[in-house]
């Protein structure tokens, strides 16, 4: 992303673009490709060697997906961000870039169905545990915690049951799961 000038906290997502092209654009245009191109072999055997950061096909990286979750990381003062296309797709990228072999998750009974799905059905096949506890009950999600937690996962309200969840006491056992 292009930052050549300060960028006013209150309006670093509008002002931060993708470097413009040789059009000279305004605003960041939609890269509405599936795949893009090279300048030559070498160029593309480097990109798809990952040894370059050039895009290859939208699946994988485009500038646009790119300069939204930049803009994105900026608006909640994050370090970086990554978009996916759907929620379904965020809960199991997380899972799987946060959780291996041998790990515990602790969540909520009351869940997003597709979530409950990854979770009951598929994340065992990972080698990954899990228990399940009621949304609202706190003491539960505590006494539940193994040696091997590394995960909680929560929905508030739940999805379909509507619950609550004290956001700051889950916050608070998170921050003491090692």
């Amino acid at each position: 992303m292009s930052n050549k000038r300060s960028l006013h906290p209150s309006t670093i997502a509008v002002r931060t673009q993708t470097e413009r092209t040789y059009q000279m654009e305004h605003s960041t245009p939609l890269f509405l490709t599936s795949s893009f191109t090279f300048e030559n072999a070498e160029s593309m055997r480097a990109a798809f060697a990952d040894e370059s950061d050039d895009n290859i096909y939208s699946r994988y990286s485009n500038p646009t997906v790119d300069e939204f979750a930049h803009k994105i990381a900026l608006l909640e003062k994050c370090e970086a961000g990554f978009a996916v296309a759907s929620g379904m797709a965020a809960v199991f990228n997380s899972f799987m870039a946060l959780l291996k072999t041998g790990d515990h998750l602790l969540c909520c009974r009351s869940m997003f169905g597709g979530t409950n799905t990854v979770v009951t059905k598929f994340l065992g096949k990972f080698g990954i545990e899990f228990t399940l506890v009621d949304a609202a009950d706190i003491d539960n999600w505590e006494a539940s915690v193994k040696p091997n937690t590394k995960m909680l996962y929560l929905e508030t309200p739940t999805n379909p049951q509507l619950e609550l969840i004290d956001l700051e006491k889950a916050g608070q056992l998170a921050k003491n799961i090692t």
